[in-house]
């Protein structure tokens, strides 16, 4: 499913600058928008970590074995690119780590080391600040990129999931769609990377299920259109709720006071009506999936819904030799490769 046809752009009509990213980690800086900042006091240490060239598993490993503590001690926010140079905050026990100097590496840094009251957890994160470098665009790419960058600061970008969520090959896809229809068991993973796998095997699933339903709506020219039935999402708030208003709903819609949502399957999925609920059924059908099967990890697949579309914040574009960087925040979750891509097109 991940590697079928490519997903479809959103501004299919308007050329792409084309453009290398990440020939350096220098070339991907993203920072976390932290939903707060840390008190000064308490039982945990958050620490503001710089690394460059580190996967997220690997500086929580690192940071486990360094300080002598579980894996399920460290907590983090969300998880961040390999190949780019990240800043965000990772917590551990305050007593664990008397000098936060030792965990220091060649391409990890401690900015900054604050106490607090809570661990963080997944999902405490407003949002990802980015600073992108593409390099080899087209020469003229700053004035290229100028009417994607104003169709999307007006409706926003497919908000599909970046293909770094699928595995080489789409595995962890393939490795979900077993679990789920029972074909394989959390037994037949490693038992070393068993929890992880399983989480991001089955989200994986989930991810590209949204993102046929999205690409679906996008080819059928309704990502614009508000559908009697969809389930729409307050840009303000999140809370979600179904459209019995189409005319009034497709003006809020239009005004940017909310969006439309697609499917994250799972048993307590807000589920729509009427055609939105058709289409979300034959994505599910087309997989061999059916919503019965996400009950069978009903904790790690809950459901949920998503936005289709997504306005970046602060959207800048400036050239450079030889290409062009690209500064913008996006809210967490959210890919910055996913924005890029309506800007590079491909072919090139």
């Amino acid at each position: 499913m991940a590697n079928n046809d490519p997903l479809p752009y959103l501004t299919t009509d308007l050329p792409g600058i084309c453009g290398v990213l990440k020939q350096e980690p220098e070339d991907f800086v993203v920072e976390e928008i932290p939903v707060y900042q840390p008190s000064g006091e308490g039982e945990h240490l958050f620490l503001w970590v710089e690394k460059r060239g580190v996967a997220a598993e690997q500086l929580s490993r690192h940071i486990a074995q360094t300080l002598s503590l579980k894996p399920i001690d460290v907590g983090v926010a969300g998880l961040k690119d390999r190949h780019a140079v990240t800043r965000q905050f990772v917590s551990v026990p305050a007593k664990s780590c008397p000098n936060p100097s030792v965990l220091e590496t060649d391409d990890i840094r401690i900015l900054q080391a604050d106490q607090h009251t809570n661990k963080l957890k997944t999902g405490h994160l407003r949002g990802n600040r980015f600073e992108i470098v593409l390099r080899d665009t087209h020469a003229d790419a700053v004035k290229l990129a100028e009417p994607i960058a104003k169709r999307i600061s007006a409706l926003g970008f497919p908000n599909y999931y970046g293909e770094q969520r699928f595995g080489r090959d789409g595995e962890n896809v393939s490795l979900g769609i077993q679990l789920l229809r029972g074909e394989k068991t959390a037994d037949d993973i490693p038992r070393p990377r068993r929890k992880f796998l399983l989480r991001f095997a089955l989200s994986a699933v989930q991810s590209d299920l949204f993102n046929q339903a999205l690409a679906n709506r996008l080819t059928d020219q309704l990502i614009d259109r508000v559908l009697e039935g969809d389930v729409m999402q307050v840009v303000t708030t999140g809370g979600v709720f179904l459209v019995d208003d189409q005319p009034a709903e497709q003006t809020r819609f239009d005004d940017g006071e909310t969006m439309t949502t697609g499917p994250m399957f799972g048993p307590k999925m807000r589920q729509p009506t009427g055609e939105p609920a058709e289409r979300e059924t034959q994505v599910l059908q087309a997989a061999g999936l059916d919503e019965t099967f996400f009950r069978r990890f009903a904790k790690l697949t809950p459901g949920t819904r998503r936005p289709y579309l997504i306005r970046p914040q602060d959207l800048e574009c400036e050239a450079i030799e030889n290409g062009c960087r690209f500064r913008f925040s996006l809210p967490s979750g959210v890919y910055a490769t996913t924005l890029l891509r309506e800007f590079q097109k491909t072919p090139c």
